[in-house]
């Protein structure tokens, strides 16, 4: 395969080059800095201390992600937060069913450092884990006044949801936020032979069949999102 140049490095979560840390572990794209300390600081006056759950994720973090989950190591939910019984599912059915929730290695848009999930830390119960689920974003949920402001005010601020729906692909995901002025460039630039490229030079599970199904996991997956 041919070296992958600058762009595609950024493009797979191959480089880290455009991530300014923010903590040791949660970087974003340095581009995306002063856009988000301005949405941080407009969503503390309407008594939300927002923060960054995940940030910036490499390809090897990521490939981390898929290899246990296809190996059963981490637990492969469905929809309802059911655990699925990963040697009942076909080699495909197991793709799908990860990629309701994780993406794949090099199709993550994570990679890019504009994309980030996001919580309100002062309105997690007290002693309670962060599940970034979606029923803790919804009527009934912790982050509930999370998601009314951020469906009334992100996109001041540049932002957007992706996921805010499901549309036959990655599963809703309220919690997901795309900084548009980076995240559009990036998408556009985003082909499906910058997928085939990652992945044929990874060694991942499945490797075969998914570079066989890649048409349509990029159209399904990739490039299914909320239009700006």
């Amino acid at each position: 395969m041919p070296k992958m140049s600058e762009l595609e490095l950024i493009l797979t979560g191959k480089t880290e080059h455009h991530i300014h840390w923010l903590t040791s572990n949660i970087g974003i794209h340095h581009e995306m800095l002063s856009a988000f300390e301005q949405l941080k600081i407009a969503a503390k006056t309407a008594g939300i201390e927002l923060a960054i759950a995940s940030g910036f994720r490499s390809f090897d973090r990521q490939l981390l992600i898929w290899q246990n989950k296809f190996s059963g190591v981490t637990a492969i939910k469905n929809d309802a937060n059911e655990i699925l019984a990963v040697d009942q599912l076909s080699e495909r059915e197991k793709i799908h069913a990860i990629m309701l929730f994780s993406a794949l290695p090099g199709g993550s848009r994570h990679h890019w450092g504009c994309d980030i999930d996001v919580y309100a830390k002062n309105l997690l119960p007290q002693g309670q884990s962060l599940a970034l689920e979606p029923w803790e974003y919804q009527t009934s949920g912790h982050f509930y006044p999370l998601s009314v402001w951020l469906a009334e005010h992100a996109k001041e601020f540049g932002f957007f949801l992706p996921y805010d729906k499901f549309r036959g692909g990655v599963a809703q995901e309220p919690w997901h936020l795309s900084y548009m002025p980076l995240s559009q460039q990036y998408q556009a630039l985003y082909t499906e032979s910058t997928l085939a490229k990652a992945l044929s030079n990874a060694d991942i599970q499945g490797k075969a069949l998914l570079l066989k199904l890649l048409p349509e996991l990029y159209r399904r997956y990739i490039v299914n999102i909320a239009e700006v």
